[in-house]
Formats: structure tokens, sequence, C-alpha cells
């Protein structure tokens, strides 16, 4: 192939890859934040509904952190006001400290959340979990 067949193949090489490389960030970057990742409760680890059911009951929680207000500083979440986000941890069997996973629930009502959103990686990404009602 000449020169100047090739030019096209790269350029069409390159889209390709830039394509998949922005669709990675956007999934892995809180794609949710829109509503676009969406996860049910019963495809969670079992420790997630463990959470939820603590929740509603209004704990006792397996640590004192659980309830304090989750700030949503990256913005990967939808933005509402201070105070309308709490976090709660998700055991994670074998580890030493509370891990990366939580439940953020978001509304007025601590024991009855309008959303909850889960994060298995610490707030790198969330989804909007079903099946919680």
């Amino acid at each position: 192939m000449n020169r100047r067949g090739r030019f096209p193949a790269l350029v069409l090489v390159a889209v390709a890859v830039l394509a998949g490389v922005f669709l990675l960030v956007d999934r892995r970057g809180g794609g949710s934040a829109s509503g676009r990742d969406h996860c049910d409760l019963t495809g969670l680890p079992v420790q997630a509904d463990r959470t939820v059911q603590e929740l509603k009951a209004g704990g006792p929680f397996p640590y004192r952190q659980d309830g304090v207000v989750f700030d949503n500083r990256e913005g990967r979440l939808p933005q509402e006001p201070h105070g309308w986000y709490h976090e709660y941890t998700v055991v994670t069997p074998g580890s030493d400290d509370r891990g990366e996973r939580r439940v953020i629930a978001g509304g007025r009502n601590e024991t009855r959340p309008d959303v909850w959103y889960y994060t298995a990686d610490h707030y790198a990404s969330f989804c909007l979990v079903a099946g919680t009602g």
C-alpha cells in the first residue's frame, strides 16, 4: 500500500481508538450521574442487600462512619443540596477496613431514600440501584 492509501486507514484506526477511549472514560467516570448505568439490587453482592436492610431499619450499622453526609465532591452523582446524600458501608468479607464498596442513599428521609447508588470502587463509578423499594 502506498502512502496515500495508508493515511485514510490510519485516520479510521485513530477514530475507532478514540471512540473506544471516550466510551471507556464515560463508563468508568461516572456515567451513572446521567442515569445511564443501572443495576438491580439482586445483582449486587449480598452484603449490599444487608446494607439496604440495615438502612431501612435505621441501623445498627457496622461502622461509625455509616450515615455520614456524602458530599459528592467528584460530581459523579446528580447535584443536590448538601445533606441529600448519605453513605453506608457495604461490608467486604476478608477486608481489614471498610473496603471500597458503598451504598449512597439520597433523599430527605434517611430510612426511605428517594434514590440509591452503589459503588464498588470507592466513588470512581456508580450505578443507580433498582429493586430497593
